[in-house]
């Protein structure tokens, strides 16, 4: 596997796992107990935090990534195209 393609589906596995991790450990004004500003949403973080955030999002990301890639090297998922799928491609 090329570096370009490892870099590439660790990042489907970052955003993936983002989306994922983005509602972990939030609170919002109205559990937190403070004074909400006009015109923000009930479901906003009290405090939003980023970096805790990034940290499990990208620990998360290294796990799936770490299972995938051994799957792919003891050649349980396999990425060759089948002989039919070959003919069929266009050019």
């Amino acid at each position: 596997m090329r570096w370009f393609s490892i870099l590439a589906i660790y990042l489907l596995f970052w955003f993936l796992s983002l989306f994922a991790m983005l509602p972990i450990g939030m609170r919002t004004t109205g559990e937190a107990g403070g004074e909400r500003v006009p015109g923000q949403a009930d479901s906003a973080p009290h405090v939003f935090r980023p970096w805790p955030i990034v940290w499990r999002t990208s620990l998360c990301a290294g796990v799936l990534f770490g299972i995938f890639y051994f799957s792919y090297k003891m050649g349980w998922i396999d990425v060759s195209l089948p002989a039919d799928a070959v003919n069929r491609l266009p050019g």
